[in-house]
C-alpha cells in the first residue's frame, strides 16, 4: 500500500505531469468563463487530442480541466448576472448585487477561495474513503434516491420569499416544464405542441440563461450606467479572503454535502448549488440579507460544486458509473487511455486511482490561484457603462443558448423564458423555485417511478427513505422560517407593502398569475390524455400549482393593501420600460433565423452601439470586427455552429455564414 501511494506521489510531481495539468486548468478556466459550455464542451474538445499520449500526462490534463470549470463560470455568475454554468446558478442570487454595490473583487475572492477549499476537500474525502465507498453508493437504490430528488425540493421552502403560494407555484410550475418531452416510463410525448425541438424537453441551460441572464441584462440597459456605481471596484479581493475564513464552518458544511451530493449518480452539479445556498439560508443567523448581496449566499455554493466534482467521482471510477453529465464524458476518455473503470480501480489500478484524487487537489490550487490574481482587474469591467457591454453580452448569451440542442428553438425558448423571468422578477415570483422544480422533475420521477415498478408503496416505509423523509420535513419547517427572495428581506411580517398593492395596480399581478394557471391547466389537460404512468407525475404537479395559483389569486383580491402576495417593482412607472432590452434580443434572434446568427451579428452588433450605446460609426465596426473575430475563433477552435437562418438553407455561403 505505501509503495503504491509513493509511486503516485512520484508520478503526480513530475514536470510532464505538472505541464499537462496545467495545460487542462488553462482550458478549463477559458471555458468556464463562457456562460453556457460547461464541462462536457470542454471535455469533449479534449478528446481527439488524448490518442498517442500516455495515461498519467492525458489525465493531467483531464483532471485539470474538469477541476476549474466550477471555479471559473463563477466571473459570469457575479460580474453579469448570468449562471455561468449549472452549478453557478445560485451564485448569482448574491454575487451579482455584490457585484452592483462595487463589491465584485471581493465576491470573486470569496469564490474563489471557497471553491479552492471544496476542491481540496473533496479529494481529502476521496482519499480516505475510496476503499470504503462501495458498500455505501451501493447503499442508494431508487427509493432512496428519489427521497434525495425530495430532499432537493424542500429547499424551495427557503426560498419561496414573502409569498409561500407564489414560491410553491413556481415550483410546480418549474416540474411541469421539466416534464415536458418524453416521459421517462413510458416513453410517451408530453407537452410538445407539436413542434420536435421539444420532444427531448427544454435544456437546463436555456432554462437557466432564460430566468436569470435576460431580465438582468434588460435590466440593467434601461438603466444606462454601468453594472457597478461604486469608486472602489478592483479592491477587496483581500477581505474576501477573510470572508470565507470567517465563515470556514460553513464552507466546510457545504463542501461536504457536495461531496455526498455528488456520489449519488444522477443528481450532480445542478442541484448541488442550489441545496447548499438553502442549508446556508436555514442555518446560519440572520438570514434575511440573503438575495441583497450576503457574501455567505457566495461561499456555501462555492464551496459545494468543486467538492462535488471529486464527489462525483467515485461512482465515475468505482462502478463505471457516471455521477453528472462531464463525468460522463470523463469516463469515456478513461475507457480511450486503457483505463477499466470498476472495483479494480482499488486494486490493481490504485496508483492510479491516487493519481487521479490528488491531481484533483492540486488542480483545483491551480485554478483558484490563477483566478484570485485576475479577481481585481477583471473586476473592472463593471465599471464599463453598460451599453456598451450590454451587445456583446446578449450575443454570447445566444450563442451559449444555441449549442444546448443547436436548434433555432434554441434562442426562440430563451426569449419566451426570459419574457416570464422577468414577469417572474417584477411580481416577486421567486425564479430559484421554478429552477430547482426543473432541475429535479426528471430524477423525481424517474425514480419514483422504479421505486414504485419494483418494491410498489411498501418502499415508502423503507428505513432509508424514512430518514431522508424525516430530514426533509425538518428542512421544511426551517425553510419556512427564513423565507428569503431575490430581493431580500422576507418575512411577511416584516414585509412592506408594494407600492402596486392598490385595487387599481392588482391588475397586471392577477394577469400574470392567471397565465401561470392557464400554463398548468393546459399540462393538466395533456397529463389526463396520458397512460397512468406517463400522466400521474404531471397531474400531480399540476394540482399542486393550480392549488396554490388559486391561493394566490385568492390573496390578490380578497388580500389588504400590505399583504405579502402583493409585489409589483413596476408600479409607480419607476424607470424607463424593461422591454427595450428584450426587444433587442428579439431582433439578434428574429435575424438569426432569418439570415444565419453570424451574419445577424454582424448587422446587430453596429446598429446597437450606434442607435443604443452612442458610439461613432467607426468605434462600433472596429468593435464588430473584433467580436465577429473572436467568436469565429471560438466556434473553429471547439467544434461549435451558429444557428442557421432560413437564407442560409436556400443558399450555398461559405463559413462561417453557413
Amino acid at each position: 500500500m505505501a509503495e503504491t501511494l509513493l509511486a503516485a506521489l512520484a508520478a503526480l510531481f513530475t514536470v510532464q505531469h505538472l505541464f499537462f495539468m496545467l495545460l487542462g486548468v488553462s482550458l478549463g478556466l477559458v471555458i468556464g468563463v463562457i456562460p453556457g459550455l460547461g464541462g462536457i464542451a470542454g471535455l469533449s474538445l479534449l478528446m481527439p487530442f488524448l490518442y498517442g499520449m500516455d495515461q498519467i500526462s492525458a489525465l493531467a490534463m483531464l483532471v485539470g480541466l474538469v477541476a476549474v470549470i466550477p471555479t471559473s463560470d463563477t466571473f459570469a455568475s457575479v460580474l453579469m448576472g448570468i449562471p455561468g454554468s449549472t452549478a453557478s446558478q445560485a451564485t448569482v442570487l448574491d454575487g451579482f448585487p455584490l457585484a452592483r454595490r462595487g463589491e465584485a473583487a471581493r465576491a470573486l475572492s470569496a469564490a474563489f477561495v471557497s471553491s479552492m477549499m471544496g476542491g481540496v476537500f473533496g479529494a481529502v474525502v476521496l482519499t480516505g474513503f475510496v476503499v470504503i465507498a462501495r458498500p455505501l453508493v451501493l447503499m442508494f437504490g431508487a427509493p432512496e434516491l428519489f427521497m434525495l430528488a425530495v430532499f432537493g425540493l424542500s429547499m424551495v421552502a427557503a426560498l419561496a420569499g414573502r409569498s409561500l403560494a407564489k414560491g410553491l407555484a413556481a415550483a410546480a410550475l418549474g416540474l411541469l416544464i421539466g416534464a415536458m418531452g418524453g416521459a421517462p416510463s413510458t416513453g410517451e410525448f408530453r407537452m410538445t405542441f407539436g413542434t420536435g425541438y421539444l420532444y427531448d424537453g427544454v435544456p437546463l441551460v436555456v432554462v437557466a440563461l432564460g430566468l436569470f441572464a435576460v431580465p438582468e441584462i434588460a435590466d440593467l440597459l434601461r438603466g444606462g450606467g454601468a453594472i457597478s456605481q461604486s469608486a472602489t471596484l478592483g479592491k477587496g479581493w483581500r477581505r474576501g479572503v477573510l470572508d470565507w475564513w470567517g465563515n470556514l464552518w460553513l464552507s466546510l458544511r457545504c463542501a461536504g454535502m457536495g461531496c455526498m451530493i455528488g456520489a449519488v449518480p444522477g443528481l450532480g452539479g445542478a442541484v448541488v448549488d442550489w441545496m447548499a445556498y438553502g442549508h446556508a439560508v436555514q442555518t446560519v443567523k440572520a438570514p434575511k440579507s440573503f438575495g441583497q448581496g450576503d457574501i455567505r449566499g457566495v461561499i456555501a455554493p462555492e464551496s459545494a460544486n468543486n467538492a462535488m466534482q471529486g464527489g462525483a467521482m467515485l461512482p465515475t471510477v468505482l462502478f463505471g458509473i457516471p455521477g453528472s453529465g462531464a463525468m460522463a464524458v470523463f469516463l469515456a476518455g478513461l475507457v480511450l487511455l486503457g483505463i477499466d473503470p470498476g472495483p479494480g480501480m482499488v486494486t490493481r489500478d490504485l496508483d492510479i486511482t491516487y493519481s487521479l484524487i490528488w491531481s484533483l487537489a492540486i488542480a483545483n490550487v491551480m485554478g483558484a490561484g490563477i483566478c484570485l490574481g485576475l479577481a481585481a482587474p477583471i473586476a473592472r469591467l463593471t465599471r464599463i457603462p453598460f451599453p456598451l457591454l450590454a451587445p456583446f453580452m446578449m450575443v454570447v448569451m445566444c450563442f451559449a443558448a444555441f449549442q444546448a440542442t443547436r436548434d433555432i428553438g434554441d434562442l426562440l425558448a430563451l426569449l419566451a423564458l426570459g419574457v416570464a423571468g422577468i414577469l417572474m422578477k417584477r411580481f416577486g415570483w421567486p425564479r430559484p423555485a421554478v429552477l430547482i422544480g426543473f432541475v429535479l422533475a426528471s430524477q423525481t420521477e424517474t425514480y419514483f417511478y422504479q421505486s414504485l415498478q419494483f418494491h410498489g408503496w411498501a418502499f415508502l416505509l423503507d428505513p432509508g427513505v424514512l430518514v431522508i423523509g424525516a430530514l426533509a420535513a425538518a428542512s421544511v419547517r426551517v425553510g419556512l422560517r427564513n423565507r428569503i427572495d431575490e430581493h431580500g428581506a422576507a418575512d411577511p411580517q416584516e414585509a412592506p407593502a408594494s407600492a402596486g398593492a392598490g385595487r387599481r395596480g392588482r391588475g397586471p399581478q392577477i394577469l400574470f398569475a392567471l397565465a401561470v394557471a392557464g400554463f398548468l391547466g393546459i399540462g393538466l389537460a395533456d397529463a389526463l390524455g396520458q397512460s397512468f404512468l406517463g400522466g400521474v407525475f404531471p397531474a400531480t404537479v399540476t394540482l399542486l400549482g393550480l392549488a396554490m395559483t388559486g391561493l394566490l389569486l385568492w390573496q390578490l383580491i380578497r388580500g389588504g393593501a400590505g399583504h405579502p402576495a402583493h409585489l409589483d417593482a413596476e408600479a409607480g412607472g419607476a424607470g424607463p420600460p424593461v422591454w427595450g432590452g428584450v426587444a433587442w434580443i428579439a431582433a439578434l434572434i428574429a435575424g438569426s433565423a432569418l439570415a444565419g446568427f453570424f451574419a445577424a451579428m454582424l448587422v446587430f452588433l453596429p446598429l446597437f452601439l450606434m442607435r443604443r450605446a452612442g458610439t461613432g460609426p467607426v468605434r462600433a465596426l472596429a468593435m464588430t470586427a473584433v467580436a465577429a473575430c473572436a467568436v469565429a475563433g471560438l466556434a473553429a477552435a471547439l467544434g461549435l455552429n451558429f444557428p442557421m437562418g432560413w437564407l442560409q438553407a436556400h443558399a450555398d455561403l461559405p463559413w462561417p455564414f453557413r
